[in-house]
């Protein structure tokens, strides 16, 4: 075999994937388990574009998906590259059918369409699709399933949908028990492109459980969704503000991403009354040295003039050069607060200090979600990033019983939470001051 080039994938492919891409029948429904990083996009990718070219008529699409538009387009992009070297005469390159991020269309009247799912569907309705190839399906809901079949019922097309596995629940878990899916199980123990010393690290590293769904991909009972389909329905509709409310308080949640490929987050809470808050921005970035993050998180004080910003800044991380210059900062110091899952600082001389957990600020943000204080914007990126949160309970004899919480896509979560936490904290504080009587926080983490 070929040594590995990521960027000519298709160049050195697995067994599977020549068997999923080439070899399959063309109106097979197909069930991809993979872990993490085994190539499961690639060979989707590949497919498509030999579907269209081999085996379509004009007219017939694929349509090729996830719950956020980053990741379909990344789909798309792949799938491009490969047709760009071995089809490139096929492709429609020029006039008002050109190649874009939402469609690849050949001269044979056939193409590769390519649109966010959303967890729901809802911006599927209306296409008639041959082939449905759905990534990430064990984090889109029954809703999603429900709005994509019929695209398929008058053509006869057909269902490829992969994933990592989340819990023994939803669609995708029972079409894992459905025979008439030819099914493939890709463990990244398996994969070559994984090393034995990255995969024992892994392992070392991280819970059994944890270590299973995600290279393994093993359906878990003991691993379980923190927010429900249901919460998500209720809390996340709301749409982005046209402007800023001058005179408004605002909370910003920040979650701190590293060089490589982890993503960072910006999460902005506004107080409608003390009854409830508004999620009115959620903005992503990457690759972003510290520096750059500062200066963001400055520019927003200038913007919103926050009552509180709440940052991961523990023993270890990046956030804690961030918070020593924020510290000094005359617009942001008397505002910023360390939440780093471990210690929170009362106070900007680090004197005061009270023990929080993760789950502490889960917990919160679950309580303000179900007691109808928060409503969250209705976001692909929100809803995928709380739809990957779960939580396992970790039990070693003769130690205390943990609670460990985590996602594959945690990082708007991240931020929410810090934010949420901050807000909820202001409030009862302004309610303590009013003498309106307590509230009750719920503990979700009972079973």
């Amino acid at each position: 075999m070929m040594e590995y080039d990521i960027n000519r994938p298709w160049m050195s492919l697995d067994p599977w994937q020549e068997d999923y891409a080439f070899k399959t029948p063309p109106n097979q429904d197909c069930f991809l388990l993979c872990g993490r990083q085994v190539g499961k996009t690639t060979a989707m990718s590949i497919k498509a574009i030999e579907l269209c070219i081999k085996h379509f008529k004009k007219g017939e699409f694929v349509l090729i998906n996830s719950i956020t538009e980053k990741q379909a387009y990344h789909m798309l992009a792949k799938a491009l590259a490969y047709a760009q070297e071995k089809y490139p005469k096929l492709i429609i390159s020029k006039g008002k059918d050109k190649y874009t991020k939402h469609k690849l269309l050949f001269k044979n009247g056939t193409g590769v369409l390519c649109y966010a799912a959303g967890e729901e569907g809802g911006g599927l309705r209306g296409f008639t699709i041959k082939k449905l190839m759905t990534d990430e399906g064990s984090r889109m809901s029954d809703e999603y399933f429900i709005a994509a079949s019929p695209m398929m019922s008058v053509i006869k097309g057909s269902m490829d949908i992969a994933s990592t596995p989340c819990g023994k629940e939803g669609f995708f878990y029972k079409c894992s028990l459905d025979k008439r899916f030819k099914r493939f199980y890709v463990s990244a123990e398996d994969c070559p492109r994984h090393t034995k010393e990255f995969l024992d690290i892994q392992k070392e590293r991280l819970p059994a459980l944890a270590y299973a769904q995600e290279y393994l991909a093993q359906f878990l009972d003991d691993l379980k969704r923190v927010f429900k389909e249901e919460l998500l329905n209720k809390c996340c509709i709301l749409k982005r503000p046209p402007n800023i409310r001058k005179g408004d308080s605002y909370y910003l949640g920040v979650d701190i991403a590293r060089m490589g490929e982890d993503e960072g987050t910006y999460e902005i809470l506004r107080k409608v009354n003390n009854k409830l808050f508004h999620h009115v921005e959620n903005i992503i970035t990457k690759k972003k040295r510290t520096t750059e993050t500062e200066q963001k998180i400055i520019e927003l004080e200038l913007m919103y003039k926050f009552r509180k910003i709440g940052i991961d800044a523990g023993a270890g991380t990046l956030g804690v050069s961030v918070l020593d210059h924020l510290l000094v900062n005359s617009s942001t110091r008397s505002k910023v607060v360390a939440l780093n899952s471990r210690q929170l600082t009362q106070d900007r001389e680090q004197k005061s200090r009270i023990t929080i957990l993760n789950e502490d600020m889960y917990n919160n943000l679950i309580s303000m979600m179900e007691h109808g204080e928060i409503l969250l914007l209705d976001d692909d990126e929100v809803r995928a990033s709380l739809s990957s949160i779960q939580f396992e309970h970790v039990i070693n004899r003769g130690q205390p019983t943990k609670l460990r919480i985590f996602g594959s896509y945690s990082h708007v979560a991240e931020g929410l939470i810090r934010a949420a936490w901050e807000a909820d904290k202001d409030r009862r504080l302004d309610l303590f001051i009013e003498y309106t009587g307590k509230s009750k926080v719920l503990n979700i983490w009972d079973d």
